[in-house]
């Protein structure tokens, strides 16, 4: 029996775009300065590793978790992007949908490391992360250039999978 919190992750599909768009909109004040929506809902939704966090009893989404960057070979690794959506942020969700995100890149994907650049100011998501048991690497300058603004300073926070088994 699942209560009414339980979440589970699921790749998106283009029949989620028009929901995205309009928890991208609900969220604005939320996300802005930090990130922005997608500029091309069309390319964001067929983006390979876009999981999205969701109530188990209603489907609603709650927020998104987005692997890019994913490199084999001698790396085994990706970057990792997320957005809690309005009005269910706060709600201890994502952390909860962090871990089985990591679950899938670790277990599934069989990745070795997840980096995640988060700009200094920006509380929330450090705080994310850092409950997840990733690690402080380095300061990054003028690394990204966040809503086609300024380029911005980022904190490099990173987690190894230290069970990691993969092919040689």
């Amino acid at each position: 029996m699942h209560n009414n919190h339980s979440i589970y992750l699921r790749k998106a599909t283009v029949a989620d775009s028009e929901k995205l768009q309009q928890a991208f909109a609900d969220s604005k004040d939320l996300h802005v300065p930090w990130s922005y929506p997608p500029e091309n809902y069309q390319d964001y939704i067929q983006s390979p590793y876009l999981y999205l966090l969701c109530l188990m009893h209603s489907d609603e989404i709650l927020g998104s978790f987005n692997l890019s960057g994913v490199m084999r070979g001698y790396f085994q690794s990706a970057y990792l992007g997320y957005q809690a959506f309005v009005p269910h942020n706060n709600k201890g969700y994502m952390s909860r949908g962090l871990q089985l995100l990591l679950q899938e890149a670790f277990t599934v994907l069989k990745l070795h490391r997840l980096e995640a650049n988060i700009q200094p100011g920006n509380h929330a998501s450090i705080a994310l992360v850092k409950g997840a048991g990733f690690q402080l690497e380095g300061f990054s300058p003028h690394y990204l250039r966040v809503g086609g603004g300024e380029w911005q300073d980022h904190e490099r926070w990173a987690i190894i999978n230290r069970d990691w088994q993969g092919e040689n």
